[in-house]
């Protein structure tokens, strides 16, 4: 039996904040502890198409394109301490 593709393997859930989002190419960058990992519109797991910088947010990471990590299943986290997320 074949072991499932990379890019179809995700990690566990994180805690970030959104570091920045951009509008017109839906593109953003959440933050958790230290790590920057990008994510598209997308990823958005409400179906939305916009995140606003400062959220706080819950996703998992799974391997994207050429392998890098990026965020997917993005959600609102509510309240949760922002200190461990911004520290690196």
């Amino acid at each position: 039996m074949n072991a499932p593709a990379a890019s179809h393997a995700t990690l566990g859930a994180r805690d970030g904040v959104v570091e920045e989002f951009d509008d017109d190419r839906g593109l953003g960058t959440v933050v958790a502890r230290g790590e920057r990992f990008e994510f598209h519109c997308t990823a958005i797991a409400d179906g939305s198409r916009h995140v606003a910088v400062g959220a706080v947010v819950r996703f998992t990471l799974a391997a994207g394109h050429g392998g890098r990590l990026e965020a997917r299943d993005v959600s609102p986290a509510g309240p949760v301490p922002l200190e461990p997320f911004l520290e690196g």
